[in-house]
């Protein structure tokens, strides 16, 4: 059995250079947005800036969810002579470290419109740098590793919030917020660095010839291969089997505070328990969907996305255990990591190589669409129900994002498996 799991297969699928590639563009694409939702609000408020004030901040996200209406002219267009992909990583890397590493040369109290267009510039080239990374990978991974190179992209993403996130908030407090934002910006430098080593998978001369075909054909194209019926089913599983665990999450931090848990408590296992979990998750599922498919591992992780918000009933009933908390914040890290490399290694398997940018950007951006939901409704949820029924209902609004995996992603049907008669 050992060696069927890590046979030479095996081990060409996770050791080579693409592998160590989607390290370079999960640390790149995550810490942007790290940025946005972490860094900036607290700057803002140890700044004394209202919470109210703070709160319109959160809106500057919006072009991670608008994302798909610029796709197209990353398929279409090339800025650099270097290739499509690589043209537009370079520019939008480029323009992410100086922006980053400018916010803390302006005083919130004085300047806060100022940093809000800052942050929304931020915001549109992080958004386009993941559309030029998500084309990358499709292009870059064959279907036998986009399990694996998936997992390790989601996982080093969020461990980009975990590392040089957390560092960041250290510094803050032994330096000022304009060499916090110099040194997180400076991080930028890993994205910028693996666009110089990479080359080109697609060839530029198969990149389409004129806008129209750019914004029109990725969407015939799609539906052609799947069918109204099918594509339709598709789109409603891209909003629906996220939907349990962004709900449960939504409000994970003052839920924590909520049970009595220290600010430092709270921080110190998140990052500890959270940053342990993503690794185990990275190499454990990456090897899993490398070895049974993508189709299976939907059906494995999308089981266990829904125990770790079994984790989260647990800890609302039992209170301020640190135990349990660093136990559901590792079933948490698990399971929402797992279930999310799963679901997007399948964004990128239903994606045509030719027109990835635009037809990964719009099932991205519908993703995202249970998130956003998920963070207006939670408050009043928890407010009419209580933490262990709100959790409980977190479970029931997960089943019909599995259920649509008979249709869409049947258990029998592994196409890009490495071992058939496991």
């Amino acid at each position: 059995m050992t060696n069927a799991w890590f046979g030479p297969e095996m081990r060409a699928a996770i050791f080579n250079r693409r592998m160590l590639t989607c390290i370079f563009t999960g640390a790149a694409s995550g810490l942007p947005l790290y940025v946005l939702i972490q860094l900036v609000p607290l700057w803002l408020r140890d700044s004394e800036v209202g919470l109210k004030e703070i709160g319109f901040f959160t809106m500057v996200t919006f072009p991670y969810t608008w994302k798909f209406l610029w796709a197209p002219l990353l398929d279409r267009f090339s800025l650099l002579p270097i290739g499509r992909r690589r043209s537009w990583l370079l520019v939008t890397q480029l323009g992410l470290i100086a922006s980053i590493a400018a916010l803390g040369f302006w005083q919130p109290q004085q300047d806060l419109g100022l940093i809000a267009v800052i942050c929304i510039l931020v915001a549109v080239l992080s958004a386009t740098q993941d559309v030029a990374i998500d084309a990358f990978r499709r292009e870059m991974l064959p279907d036998a590793e986009l399990g694996m190179g998936t997992s390790i992209h989601v996982q080093a993403y969020r461990i980009s919030g975990l590392l040089p996130g957390g560092l960041s908030l250290i510094l803050a407090d032994h330096a000022s917020w304009e060499t916090v934002f110099l040194v997180t910006g400076s991080y930028m430098l890993i994205g910028l660095v693996m666009t110089l080593l990479v080359k080109e998978v697609v060839a530029e001369e198969l990149r389409p010839k004129t806008m129209r075909e750019a914004v029109v054909e990725p969407f015939k194209e799609f539906v052609g291969r799947n069918g109204k019926r099918g594509a339709l089913l598709i789109l409603g599983f891209m909003c629906l089997y996220k939907f349990g665990d962004n709900l449960a999450v939504a409000l994970s931090t003052p839920f924590y505070y909520d049970l009595g848990f220290s600010k430092s408590e709270i921080g110190v296992v998140a990052k500890n328990a959270g940053l342990w979990a993503s690794i185990v998750g990275a190499l454990f599922g990456g090897a899993i969907m490398i070895r049974t498919g993508i189709n299976r591992a939907l059906w494995m992780f999308g089981f266990v996305q829904l125990v770790s918000i079994l984790g989260f009933a647990l800890l609302a009933y039992v209170g301020a255990n640190i135990w349990v908390l660093a136990g559901a914040i590792i079933l948490e890290y698990l399971g929402v990591g797992l279930g999310t490399a799963a679901f997007t290694a399948y964004m990128a398997r239903i994606t045509n190589p030719l027109f990835a940018a635009t037809q990964f950007a719009l099932l991205s951006a519908l993703a995202t669409l249970p998130r956003t939901v998920a963070a207006g409704l939670s408050g009043f949820l928890v407010e009419s129900m209580g933490w262990v029924t709100f959790f409980f209902f977190c479970v029931l609004t997960a089943i019909p994002g599995m259920l649509l995996l008979f249709k869409v992603a049947p258990w029998g049907d592994d196409p890009e498996s490495i071992n058939k008669n496991m």
